[in-house]
């Protein structure tokens, strides 16, 4: 297909409008739908703070904040989408409500879009199977923060042809990322790696190998982490991390990636990490607080 030049955005939540925002200042036309128009509310004012930290540090001027967001059109259907080069889910790391995505967005679409997932674990070409476009139906994981991350994971399904993977490396280029290919195997490079470390670090917790503290600056100054496991943890998201290490436990089948009971717990609570307020960490005070 000929070179993006319009891209819509499910999901006004952490991920999407983080990838909202590097899309419209790459001077890109950007669609962002959330079901809940607070949502959306909430993504551009996040967008037009993080942009003014930009200006400030004279990464972009004044000029190209307003002009960026002149670029974001908000919505609360999917009717917008029917010009849009390329589609890229946001959603909760939930399979089912993807695939219920899919199903609402894809008569929405033109025949010769293409839908990306941003997903972080689930495999590409079992989503791809549930849509109509298995061809054109990629994996383009961006990392938290979108703004300040580099990378972006693609992963081709089974199905995906070349010209669908050269058109989603080009935009990830466009958009200042380094696109890197990954294997469509659970969890793809950097989550397979990662994720049990942090897993493991909660279960070292639980067992009494360490409190908060000592895992955290342990890792920081014994292995040159920027941040510790459990802090990394609470800033990922708990209940993202165990969708993760669920996908990774019922895809590899290997014992080695069972979630860790702390973790299972501590979601159970509602204890989620920097987005709920309270994780391993309590962000009611500043600097925050090990909880254990």
């Amino acid at each position: 297909m000929a070179e993006i030049a319009k891209v819509g955005i499910i999901g006004a939540g952490l991920m999407g409008n983080g990838i909202a925002h590097v899309s419209a200042l790459a001077g890109l036309p950007v669609v962002l739908m959330d079901v809940q128009q607070a949502a959306l509310d909430k993504a551009l004012a996040t967008m037009s703070g993080n942009m003014d930290r930009q200006v400030k540090k004279a990464i972009i001027t004044a000029e190209d904040k307003t002009a960026a967001l002149g670029r974001i059109t908000t919505v609360t259907t999917n009717d917008a989408f029917g010009d849009c080069d390329i589609v890229i889910e946001a959603a909760t790391e939930n399979e089912a409500l993807k695939r219920k995505i899919y199903d609402a967005l894809l008569p929405k679409m033109k025949a010769d879009a293409i839908l990306a997932s941003n997903t972080s674990s689930i495999p590409i070409t079992r989503l791809a199977a549930a849509t109509d476009r298995p061809a054109r139906f990629i994996g383009m994981h961006f990392f938290n923060p979108v703004p300040m991350m580099k990378l972006v994971e693609i992963i081709r399904g089974l199905a995906t042809d070349d010209a669908t993977c050269a058109a989603v490396e080009a935009l990830a280029r466009k958009l200042g990322k380094t696109p890197v290919p990954a294997g469509d195997w659970p969890g793809f490079v950097v989550n397979r790696i990662l994720c049990p470390m942090l897993n493991e670090a909660i279960q070292a917790l639980m067992e009494g190998v360490g409190d908060v503290k000592a895992i955290d600056e342990g890792m920081k100054l014994g292995a040159n982490h920027p941040m510790g496991p459990l802090e990394l943890s609470d800033f990922v998201g708990l209940d993202t991390l165990l969708s993760v290490m669920k996908v990774l436990h019922e895809g590899l089948g290997d014992p080695k990636y069972r979630p860790s009971p702390l973790l299972a717990k501590y979601v159970e609570a509602g204890w989620l990490g920097r987005k709920s307020g309270r994780g391993f960490y309590d962000y009611s005070t500043s600097p925050p607080t090990p909880t254990r």
